[in-house]
């Protein structure tokens, strides 16, 4: 039971930087795990980044090294600094969230594995 709504994304030149930020609603955010994915047009959504139980971070490939996930449980808000963007990260990006279960250890990488989504912000990097 939680809602989810995305904000900060916007149009910048490649090599900028932008900040994500994901607002939950509800009251046990801190026992939800959290990730990011975005979605291409024409593309199938992807995994961005996400947190384990402990505070772990894990990132796909393709954004390791320029994007940075954060989370402020007093503030039921998760976080994605976006630095370095390319045009290839364009693409429309979303929040979600698992109450399934939350480990310690593993990280949910699975579009499956998450149970609600925000409605994406829109990210756009120019060349």
């Amino acid at each position: 039971q939680v809602q989810l709504v995305e904000s900060g994304g916007g149009l910048v030149q490649a090599g900028g930087s932008l900040r994500l930020s994901c607002a939950a609603s509800g009251r046990t955010f801190s026992n939800y795990a959290m990730g990011w994915f975005r979605q291409a047009p024409g593309k199938e959504r992807e995994f961005v980044a996400t947190f384990n139980r402990s505070g772990g971070t894990y990132y796909a490939d393709s954004v390791k090294g320029r994007f940075t996930a954060s989370r402020d449980n007093a503030k039921s808000t998760v976080y994605l600094q976006m630095n370095s963007l390319k045009p290839e990260d364009t693409a429309v990006y979303y929040c979600a969230a698992r109450s399934q279960g939350y480990s310690i250890a593993y990280f949910f990488v699975n579009l499956d594995a998450y149970d609600y989504w925000g409605q994406g912000t829109q990210v756009t990097v120019s060349s």
